[in-house]
């Protein structure tokens, strides 16, 4: 069973990919560095997402995330 750290990778990284957009592209949107939204879509425990941030990056993809 996935972790809710995979599963908002997950959903991440497919919103990024329907817009076509770079991971560069996406953290400069969401005011994140590169590396750490990096980390967000590779599920690395290392980066504990906030739900601010989270938001920040569901408003740059125009998309909601579901647990």
């Amino acid at each position: 069973m996935a972790t809710t750290r995979q599963i908002i990778a997950k959903q991440v990284r497919e919103a990024r990919d329907k817009k076509g957009w770079t991971q560069e592209e996406v953290a400069q949107k969401a005011e994140l560095t590169s590396t750490y939204y990096a980390m967000i879509e590779r599920a690395d425990p290392k980066a504990n997402v906030s739900t601010d941030k989270l938001a920040k990056i569901a408003k740059v993809l125009d998309t909601t995330f579901k647990i």
